[in-house]
């Protein structure tokens, strides 16, 4: 059987709903900034090997806009993949929501129920995922000590979860502005791990960390606060991909660190949105998804 032609990745983004091509579903990513996105290779190579002819798009929208663009949407959309600055805003367009997005207060995924437009639509937060997968790559499965994670958004939220399930006993929360911080903490009041807040301008790691998760866009810039030493021995892992690497990443590097890539989160938390737009859950592995997992590396080292 001859297989027909799929859609390739677009280059650059819309400001508007993407056109739609001939593919039998439509997805996209969703932010602003967005024209540097990696999602619509790492999708469009999983769909290929199911000989699927969807769509993936980069769609550029601006904050505060996600209601408009999604509730005037044409035909046809299966789902989209929400980067930053709509996560919250995604949340808040759906109608239910899985239990990692209501506790972290933020969705990089939205399902709809049908491709019609009037289709209730479904919230996940794959980025838990994402990360837990990231660092079990390079060796990090278990954590003893404590977990600083710098910057306190959307995907510091998911960092919290993600050290949750590894075991930290204490999460440390740090941002520029402390009213951020004591809010991110105050939506982990129940939290089985002791969570403080602390200044990001005045943070050093030390001793007692055992691991760094920084989620500040495009990376914190305070590698002086770093001594390589401390560095060689302790995970880091880094949200951001683009550039590469980010201060904190360069220092890990030349100190012969552990360092998990916003690449590699990406690629997790993306297969486990494809598990979920294809119409299963979450947490079930597709059939054959080691050759998905395999096409989808492919693509992000061919980037």
């Amino acid at each position: 059987m001859t297989r027909r032609p799929l859609p390739e990745a677009p280059i650059g983004a819309t400001d508007s709903e993407p056109p739609r091509g001939r593919g039998a579903a439509r997805l996209a990513v969703l932010g602003d900034p967005i024209a540097h996105s990696r999602s619509p290779q790492l999708h469009l190579a999983a769909y290929r090997t199911r000989d699927l002819d969807w769509e993936y798009s980069r769609w550029r929208v601006p904050a505060g806009g996600l209601a408009a663009a999604l509730g005037g949407r044409g035909q046809g959309w299966r789902g989209v993949s929400v980067t930053a600055p709509l996560k919250a805003e995604a949340l808040a367009f759906c109608l239910s929501a899985s239990p990692d997005a209501r506790r972290t207060g933020a969705a990089n995924t939205i399902v709809f129920a049908s491709l019609d437009p009037a289709s209730p639509a479904y919230a996940d937060n794959t980025d838990i995922a994402g990360i837990v997968g990231a660092l079990a790559d390079h060796g990090v499965d278990q954590l003893a000590g404590r977990v600083d994670v710098l910057g306190a958004g959307g995907t510091a939220a998911s960092a919290v979860v993600a050290a949750e399930r590894l075991g930290a006993p204490a999460v440390r929360i740090l941002a520029r502005r402390p009213e951020a911080a004591a809010a991110l903490a105050e939506r982990f009041a129940d939290s089985p791990a002791r969570i403080t807040t602390g200044d990001l301008t005045e943070w050093r790691l030390d001793e007692g960390c055992a691991l760094v998760i920084d989620t500040v866009p495009r990376g914190f810039d305070g590698a002086e606060a770093v001594d390589p030493a401390l560095a060689a021995r302790t995970p880091l892992f880094s949200a951001a991909y683009d550039p590469w690497p980010t201060p904190l990443a360069a220092v890990w590097q030349a100190a012969g660190g552990v360092v998990a890539t916003g690449a590699e989160m990406l690629l997790h938390q993306a297969v486990v949105q494809v598990r979920l737009f294809l119409g299963h859950e979450a947490g079930a592995p597709l059939p054959n998804e080691a050759g998905a997992v395999a096409a989808m590396r492919a693509a992000l080292a061919a980037d």
